[in-house]
């Protein structure tokens, strides 16, 4: 009877630290959504404070998706980040993105991506199937910057601002973007 209890007390243990290490990951990761909930607010009003016509399209639009990213570049470039995609109703989606590419590149550069979707087509599209390719050729030397986008565009307006850093490149990028199922819960 000794033993069993023993064990009883044991499996009880496991069950305790098995929660406990749970609620954790899960406090974690309410962390994690308030952080990216944050960054994409600020970016959004920094955009706005910079770009009046990019307020005006946000109203118009069905919802959007904003993205921190690091991107280095050593001959190959490739970074990566985290965001979230919001339609109007409140649906949020968390994601992450990657890029890689090849050309001439030196340096690294942080910078936000904003995404506006005209329609519930293209923001389902992108929350769905998330890629998006492109060739790029930039340079920034440590200055703040918005790109300019007056309208839509096959229903997507599209604004990178970048922060301080310092990249000269030309390259052939290709950007995934995804769900992230671990904050997607």
């Amino acid at each position: 009877m000794n033993l069993l209890k023993r064990i009883s007390f044991i499996l009880i243990a496991v069950l305790i630290m098995t929660a406990c290490a749970a609620l954790a990951g899960d406090d974690k990761d309410a962390e994690k959504r308030a952080e990216i909930d944050a960054m994409a607010d600020d970016t959004l009003k920094e955009l706005f404070a910079a770009n009046t016509g990019a307020k005006d399209l946000y109203a118009k639009a069905y919802g959007h998706a904003v993205f921190d990213n690091l991107k280095i570049a050593i001959g190959i470039s490739g970074g990566g980040g985290s965001g979230v995609a919001v339609a109007k109703a409140g649906e949020r989606t968390y994601m992450k993105m990657g890029t890689g590419g090849i050309g001439f590149g030196l340096g690294g550069q942080k910078y936000q991506v904003i995404f506006l979707f005209q329609t519930e087509d293209a923001f389902r599209s992108f929350v769905d199937k998330g890629w998006q390719a492109d060739a790029s050729a930039q340079a920034a030397a440590g200055e703040a910057g918005t790109g300019a986008v007056a309208t839509f565009k096959n229903g997507v307006a599209f604004y990178q601002m970048t922060e301080e850093g310092l990249m000269a490149s030309a390259d052939i990028t290709g950007t995934k973007y995804w769900k992230n199922d671990d904050l997607n819960k």
